[in-house]
């Protein structure tokens, strides 16, 4: 287990912002993260889990306490089921099924971060979300000092969110099984629209898994969505905004303040969310507040490519990234009542 003294935390993020933590700790094993883990929870030192960095926002001063870095690897298929170690890199082991013919996660190629970030967050795009193919994870929790088996029903899975995530100081994610589908080599059913054009298909229609999962790359490298170091539109965390859910009653507010300031004729986006809910778009509400791509002058600026996606140009710190975040959710709330919620988590900073 390697441990550094006021290690910078940049480089582990995606954003490649955010000062250094007290002690870093890099993790190769499952036992090594309980070691680490109880170490802390012991001398009750705050303890900060890193993966892949691709979904943290870290304060400029840095992490006051152990930053433990989960680098386990572990790739296991029997038939259809995949189990994955937490420091697995994700789009790696997305490329392996895809190798192995199997379904039920091509869609979410390209993104970037650790296998056991995914069922934290509910990893979805492009019509997938983990939550549909994950069986198992196994984690350790600190509250019982114990390793844990959770059921996908225990994980109380929705839109972007999970136990994981209701309850973050409680469990560390060591392992997750998912249970893909073999379809003849084919992908599942594709049900994200701006897919199935890109392919010349119908929603509902099965590709090539070769074909989806390259489309999906292409797609999301349009969108600076795919980690290359040398376009600073992908020094970000991907969408930094969730997709609001609204009540029938707020979502008739919200159209309402649309057709004032766009005129009657202008539809916002919809999407049934259950439970008398409706989820509108991010990305529509910030464009149409006056943010549109590549808004802004300093070294935070949002993405060229995507509007969703808020980035580092190269000298940013985090306090410019989260200017500008505040800049846009007040715009947005100001222009439609609308409040847009973060999706990183941030450390040691808010909005």
């Amino acid at each position: 287990m390697q441990e550094l003294h006021d290690a910078p935390l940049a480089p582990l993020t995606t954003f490649r912002l955010g000062g250094p933590a007290t002690r870093l700790v890099t993790a190769t094993t499952d036992a090594e993260v309980i070691a680490a883990v109880r170490e802390a929870d012991d001398t009750g030192t705050p303890l900060l889990l890193i993966g892949g960095g691709s979904n943290l926002v870290i304060g400029d001063k840095g992490f006051d306490g152990t930053a433990l870095h989960i680098a386990t690897r572990g790739f296991s298929l029997d038939g259809t089921t995949l189990e994955l170690a937490a420091g697995e890199i994700w789009t790696d082991a997305v490329a392996r099924t895809v190798e192995a013919g199997l379904a039920g996660v091509e869609c979410l190629a390209g993104i970037p971060g650790s296998a056991g970030a995914t069922p934290i967050q509910n990893v979805g795009a492009y019509g997938q979300e983990v939550s549909a193919t994950i069986t198992e994870v196994t984690a350790y929790d600190r509250r019982s000092r114990e390793t844990v088996a959770l059921s996908n029903a225990d994980c109380a899975f929705s839109y972007r969110h999970s136990r994981f995530k209701a309850d973050p100081e409680r469990y560390v994610v060591l392992r997750v099984r998912f249970e893909l589908e073999d379809a003849g080599g084919l992908s599942a059913p594709l049900r994200y629209a701006e897919t199935a054009r890109a392919l010349g298909v119908e929603a509902g229609d099965r590709v090539p898994l070769t074909a989806a999962r390259e489309t999906v790359l292409k797609l999301r490298a349009g969108k600076g969505m795919v980690l290359d170091s040398e376009d600073h539109d992908t020094w970000s965390a991907g969408s930094f905004f969730t997709n609001p859910i609204l009540t029938d009653e707020q979502f008739a507010a919200f159209r309402s303040r649309v057709a004032e300031s766009l005129g009657d004729a202008v539809e916002p986006p919809a999407f049934p969310a259950g439970d008398g809910r409706v989820k509108t778009s991010a990305a529509w509400l910030i464009d149409k507040a006056g943010f549109t791509k590549g808004y802004g002058t300093g070294p935070a600026r949002i993405s060229t490519k995507h509007t969703l996606a808020l980035t580092n140009r190269g000298e940013a710190t985090t306090e410019d990234l989260l200017a500008l975040a505040r800049e846009v959710v007040a715009g947005v709330h100001d222009a439609f009542g609308v409040t847009l919620v973060n999706e990183p988590v941030t450390v040691g900073v808010s909005l």
